[in-house]
């Protein structure tokens, strides 16, 4: 299984550097792959946006994440966020809401290893600071806190990645 997320993991890293010059550099790009740590894939993930409006608006993200404390968990993250421009569609305020579902060992399928942890889900709210740059790149930073039946933890993340 972990073979598997790492494929996966590898090919989606590759495709974030695809360049996509065929457009101008003003239009808006809908879609967007990215790597983050901290966020909604808790220690870190690679995740898909669908902005679902053709100007900056709303948005659809899910990706695949993990989280370690003793033991390994594999991360689902998946969420709504809404972009606010702020100067030339070039910076945005993202806010959003988030549900991350976690599986100990990593395995998706089949009966996990649960005595030593859970699976469990979190809900995280967001708000990061987005910035669109030249070649069709973007990165983010923001406040994520995590919530769960356990806690309430405040976190934080950063993104880097592609528009297409």
């Amino acid at each position: 299984m972990r073979k598997n997320i790492l494929t996966i993991g590898l090919f989606l890293i590759a495709n974030l550097f695809i360049s996509t010059t065929a457009f101008s550099q003003d239009d808006f790009k809908r879609n967007f792959i990215y790597l983050e740590a901290g966020g909604n894939g808790l220690f870190g993930s690679v995740s898909y946006e669908r902005q679902l409006t053709k100007e900056p608006g709303i948005g659809f993200r899910a990706g695949l994440g993990f989280y370690t404390e003793n033991v390994f968990y594999m991360t689902i993250p998946v969420g709504i966020n809404f972009l606010f421009p702020l100067k030339e569609n070039k910076s945005f305020i993202d806010a959003g809401l988030g549900i991350t579902w976690a599986r100990v060992d990593g395995k998706l399928f089949g009966k996990a290893n649960t005595s030593n942890g859970e699976n469990f889900t979190n809900v995280l709210p967001s708000v990061y600071y987005r910035r669109h740059s030249k070649n069709n790149l973007m990165w983010k930073a923001g406040f994520t806190p995590v919530f769960n039946k356990d806690a309430t933890t405040p976190w934080i993340a950063f993104a880097i990645g592609k528009s297409f």
